[in-house]
C-alpha cells in the first residue's frame, strides 16, 4: 500500500470517529500519533519520536511540546496538539512560537487531529511565522495536498526541497482562499475593478450594490458553464460499442441540451464519498442523460451503481437490487443519500462480485 492509500486509510478512521473523541489525549492517540506513524516515523522509539519534549525558556520552566520528530538526535519537527473540536489559531499556538527558536526545528504543526497547519521562518530567521505555509483537512484532502505531504516522509525528508516550494505554497495557498472569498462574498474594490472597466457612470452606492450582486453571479455562471463545457467535451469523445441491459439501457450521445448542474455533480461527490470506505473512488464516474443522472462503476454502462433524478420540484434516488430492477425514494435534500449508503455499497459488492465470477469463467 503506498503513502497515498494510508492517509486516505487514516482520513476515513477519522471521519468515522471523530464525533466519539472528547479529549486532546483520545485525540492524540486515535488521530495524531498514527498520522506520525504514517510519516514513516516510529512512534515508539523515543530516537524518532518523543514526547512531551521540555525545552525551558527563560523564567518558563518545565513547560512541554506535544512531541518533536528527530533526525540523528535533533528535532526536526515540532507538533502541538489540541482536542479535535478545538479550533486552531495563533493564540493556542504560543508553545510553538516559543520553542521554536531555542531548538534546531525548522518546521511545526499545529493540529487537532482533522486540521493540520505547517509553519516556519518564512518571514524573519528563527522565528516561527504567524501564518501556515500549508493547511490541510484530513477528512478532505486532496491529492495534490497529498504530495506535498509525503516531503515531510522520513523517506523523502529533505529540509532545502520542502523550504524550496513553502513559499509558493504559503502565498497560493492565501491567494485561492481569497479568490474563493471574493467570489462568494465581492468585496467593494474587487466589484469596482470590473465595473470600471463595462460602466461609464459614476459608481454610487446603488450602482455598487448591484454590480456586487452581478459579479457573485456571473462568476458563479462562469465555473458552472466551464464545468459543463468540460463535461460535454469529455461525453462527445465516448463511443458506446454495447447496448444497456433493460435495467441500465444505453445512454444517448452528449448532445447541447444535456447539462450537468452543480446540484448533480454534488450528488456524484457524496455517493463517491459513500463508496470510498469500500473500492477506490477512482472507480465511480458518471454520464448525465436527458431524464437521469447516471453513477457507474469502472465507467461501465452495465455497472449502475444508482440514478438520479434531480429537478426544481423533486429529488430522487433511483438504486438496483441484484437482479437490476430499480426503485426510486425520495430525497428531501441531497444529504439524504446518505441515508441509502448500505444500499449503495451492497450494490457495488454485488457488481464486483458479479466480475469475479466473470473472469474466473473466462
Amino acid at each position: 500500500m503506498d503513502f497515498k492509500d494510508k492517509i486516505k486509510l487514516l482520513a476515513e478512521r477519522v471521519s468515522k470517529l471523530k464525533d466519539q473523541i472528547k479529549t486532546e489525549e483520545a485525540t492524540k492517540n486515535a488521530f495524531i500519533m498514527p498520522f506520525i506513524s504514517e510519516l514513516g516515523y516510529d512512534v515508539f522509539n523515543p530516537m524518532e519520536v518523543t514526547p512531551e519534549l521540555v525545552a525551558d525558556i527563560g523564567i518558563k520552566q518545565g513547560e512541554k511540546i506535544d512531541y518533536a520528530i528527530l533526525k540523528d538526535g535533533d528535532p526536526i519537527i515540532l507538533i502541538e496538539c489540541k482536542w479535535n473540536g478545538a479550533p486552531l489559531n495563533v493564540n493556542n499556538a504560543s508553545q510553538l512560537f516559543r520553542y521554536f527558536h531555542t531548538t534546531k526545528a525548522k518546521f511545526s504543526i499545529l493540529t487537532n487531529g482533522i486540521e493540520y497547519r505547517f509553519y516556519t521562518d518564512l518571514v524573519e530567521a528563527n522565528k516561527m511565522d504567524e501564518k501556515p505555509f500549508f493547511v490541510f483537512d484530513i477528512t478532505d484532502i486532496k491529492d495534490n495536498q497529498i504530495e506535498e505531504l509525503k516531503k515531510f516522509h522520513k523517506n523523502y525528508y529533505d529540509f532545502d526541497n520542502i523550504v524550496s516550494t513553502a513559499n509558493e505554497l504559503k502565498y497560493t495557498n492565501e491567494l485561492k482562499t481569497l479568490i474563493h472569498n471574493e467570489i462568494a462574498n465581492p468585496g467593494p474594490d474587487f466589484v469596482k475593478h470590473f465595473a470600471r472597466q463595462i460602466y461609464s457612470g459614476t459608481i454610487t452606492a446603488k450602482v455598487l450594490d448591484q454590480f456586487t450582486n452581478f459579479t457573485r453571479k456571473s462568476f458563479t455562471q462562469y465555473i458552472n458553464d466551464l464545468i459543463n463545457d468540460r463535461l460535454r467535451s469529455a461525453l462527445s469523445k465516448e463511443t458506446e460499442s454495447q447496448k444497456e441491459t433493460e435495467a441500465a439501457p444505453e445512454l444517448p450521445p452528449s448532445t447541447d441540451s444535456i447539462v450537468t448542474t452543480a446540484e448533480e455533480l454534488e450528488a456524484f461527490y457524496i455517493v463517491r464519498a459513500i463508496l470510498r470506505v469500500q473500492i477506490d473512488g477512482n472507480r465511480v464516474h458518471h454520464r448525465d442523460a436527458l431524464s437521469y443522472f447516471a453513477i457507474l462503476l469502472d465507467d461501465n454502462n452495465r455497472k449502475s451503481i444508482c440514478r438520479l433524478y434531480l429537478t426544481n420540484t423533486r429529488k430522487q434516488i433511483g438504486l438496483f437490487d441484484e437482479q437490476k430492477k430499480e426503485t426510486k425514494c425520495e430525497l428531501k435534500t441531497l444529504g439524504d443519500i446518505y441515508l441509502y449508503a448500505d444500499q449503495l455499497l451492497n450494490t457495488v459488492a454485488v457488481l464486483d462480485k458479479q466480475k469475479q465470477v466473470a473472469e474466473v469463467k473466462e
